[in-house]
């Protein structure tokens, strides 16, 4: 839960990100408000990189259904 890490928790993304060949990222939320922090995370690791890694992100509902 992005709510529980620290702040600055994506700078070990971007680290990861930044020195490996990594093209695509698919972030799995779901669709309650916190855990857009993980997208955010996501977002700022890859600016953070340098690299032009894409994301897509997969959202999942209460009743199971998923929507990218």
């Amino acid at each position: 839960c992005p709510k529980l890490d620290p702040p600055d928790c994506w700078q070990k993304l971007a680290d990861i990100i930044g020195g490996h060949d990594i093209r695509k990222i698919v972030v799995t939320r779901m669709t309650v408000p916190c855990c857009g922090g993980i997208v955010r995370a996501v977002k700022d690791a890859v600016r953070a990189s340098g690299k032009d890694t894409e994301i897509e992100i997969v959202t999942i509902g209460p009743d199971g259904k998923v929507s990218v």
